[in-house]
């Protein structure tokens, strides 16, 4: 067979299902190969928009799904939504073409280095070379996609490569268990635990795999610790729990880091740097912290462990529990974390009987949001003014359910990330985007894909006219902010110009019905609102106006 036919059989092999993306002249015989093949190829309007449908899909489901391109502008169009990928420790196998090795060494049409572009943003980046060598690599770049933390991979096939004769298959696919933490490293924390008197746990991305989630909610319904996440961690456990102290993240201070600062061991979960710099909440460098984590702690001078838990992390947590379950922990008195929730409670309601005409407040279109979205939907998050909002007031029962780009921080992933998630959620499961109007717009194109495949999906699109994230932070900085103003279309004409189903509401009290509206369509629906981004400031203002409580 060809190089191109062993890279699917291979590709198969480790039970990749779609590939998004747009293809080219120099990965014709790889898209000839896929041809009748088990993997599903999803034809995207631009590479930017398939590298985001493969992120959505590998945070969802843990597995990597592909992203092709050809070479030169076809790759670096999907570097934004691999580098994504890859921060906000996502599965992803990227794929691109490339010229002949005979041409790769002078001066030749499209050739660039993609191999050399893509290392700072992958965990592996790889050409082949010889078509002897492929199972090798696919058994490679999967096993590294997949291994905490996971991320994205690249694979380049030059044309010539692709042509090559092979008598090669696939490799025999072998998966193996994380490593642990031992015994003497499990009676630490126990020990630690046992000594404190007001801990408090910070959950974040690692937090919400399935596993460790189940052993988190299982210590706290023993313990009563509260739990605070990260942006990425909510829903590691549900938000109806005593112990679910909601979110943080903001640059502000906020009524959770009452239960931060009151706290003598601060347990931090699957926690990244990118969610959230320690500088913001250990800023004196006086916390006592115990890193938990699949990988050792980041060095950094405001985060030095006291103690740090390496391994598979819901093993570490049911070692703990099984200590807790044999000899029990003291009583904490916790009672502060209890006025932190219920602070944030009343802060979530605050808005939820607004009945403003012609403009929405966010609380109150979060907080509709969130009341017709079951535990299971899944709502995903873009970037810009709209995601800080998101991420303080969208709150989650079940782990994975609400998506924020918080790594990278990449704008104009909701859209086609909708896609993505669709190809991977049972029929009953519904899913929710929401984009600024300049999120959305950086990938309108893929309205079509998401027509073409008639995907039962909706996004909400808060209209404002401009970047209004950067306006808020220029003017907390400035006192002012510069010229961040744009052009919208007529959004029920684009709406429909496309295919999807388009509903516009200006008025609080409508809101509800208008998602459920959006909900009951079979297809792409769109709500479309006029946002009052004047709460921006108000937030900052008052969460700069918190009073310490501890």
């Amino acid at each position: 067979m060809k190089a191109s036919d062993l890279m699917v059989k291979c590709l198969e092999n480790e039970g990749l299902k779609y590939i998004f993306g747009v293809p080219g002249e120099e990965n014709a015989d790889f898209m000839m190969s896929l041809e009748g093949s088990s993997i599903q190829f999803i034809l995207t309007r631009h590479e930017q928009g398939a590298s985001f449908m493969a992120e959505v899909y590998g945070r969802l489901t843990g597995e990597p799904a592909g992203c092709l391109a050809t070479l030169g502008p076809g790759a670096t169009n999907l570097i934004t939504g691999v580098g994504d990928s890859n921060m906000d420790r996502a599965p992803m196998i990227v794929l691109t073409g490339q010229g002949s090795s005979s041409r790769l060494h002078k001066e030749s049409h499209q050739i660039m280095d993609v191999v050399g572009m893509f290392e700072p943003v992958t965990k592996w980046a790889h050409q082949i070379v010889n078509a002897e060598s492929i199972p090798e690599v696919i058994r490679k770049a999967f096993r590294i996609a997949r291994t905490e933390k996971p991320g994205a991979v690249l694979i380049e096939l030059p044309e010539d490569v692709a042509k090559q004769d092979t008598s090669f298959g696939p490799m025999k696919v072998t998966r193996f268990r994380r490593p642990s933490i031992d015994d003497k490293n499990a009676d630490q924390l126990y020990e630690l635990l046992k000594s404190s008197k007001r801990p408090v746990i910070i959950a974040g991305n690692g937090a919400i795999r399935k596993r460790a989630s189940k052993q988190l909610r299982e210590l706290c319904e023993a313990t009563g610790i509260g739990v605070i996440s990260t942006f990425m961690g909510k829903g590691a456990v549900d938000m109806d729990a005593p112990y679910c102290l909601f979110t943080v993240g903001l640059g502000s201070r906020d009524f959770v880091a009452d239960a931060i600062d009151g706290a003598d061991v601060i347990i931090t979960l699957g926690y990244d740097m990118v969610e959230y710099h320690p500088i913001l909440w250990n800023p004196n460098q006086d916390h006592k912290v115990v890193h938990v984590d699949f990988i050792p702690a980041e060095i950094d001078r405001y985060y030095a462990p006291c103690l740090e838990c390496v391994g598979d992390i819901a093993h570490t947590l049911w070692s703990l529990n099984e200590r807790i379950k044999a000899n029990g922990l003291p009583k904490y008195d916790l009672s502060y974390q209890q006025k932190v929730r219920k602070r944030m409670v009343d802060d979530f309601e605050a808005h939820k009987d607004d009945r403003t005409k012609g403009i929405i407040r966010p609380q109150k279109a979060i907080w509709d949001l969130r009341q017709v979205m079951g535990p299971h939907d899944v709502a995903i998050s873009g970037v810009g003014a709209h995601k800080m909002w998101m991420s303080r007031y969208y709150q989650c029962h079940e782990p994975n359910t609400c998506l924020v780009p918080n790594g990278f921080c990449s704008m104009g992933l909701p859209l086609p990330g909708i896609l993505g998630a669709r190809m991977c959620l049972p029929d009953d499961v519904n899913i929710f985007g929401v984009a600024g109007d300049g999120d959305f717009m950086m990938n309108v194109q893929e309205m079509e894909t998401i027509r073409r495949y008639n995907a039962n999906v909706n996004i909400m699109v808060w209209v404002d006219g401009g970047y209004g994230l950067i306006a808020w932070k220029q003017h907390n900085q400035f006192g002012k902010h510069t010229d961040l103003a744009f052009g919208n279309p007529d959004w029920l004409k684009l709406a429909e110009a496309f295919g999807w189903h388009g509903i516009w509401v200006e008025n609080s009290e409508d809101l509800q019905g208008g998602l459920k509206e959006a909900l009951a369509y079979k297809g792409p629906s769109m709500v479309m609102i006029p946002i009052d981004y004047s709460e921006n400031l108000k937030l900052t203002k008052r969460l700069g106006g918190i009073e310490v409580h501890v």
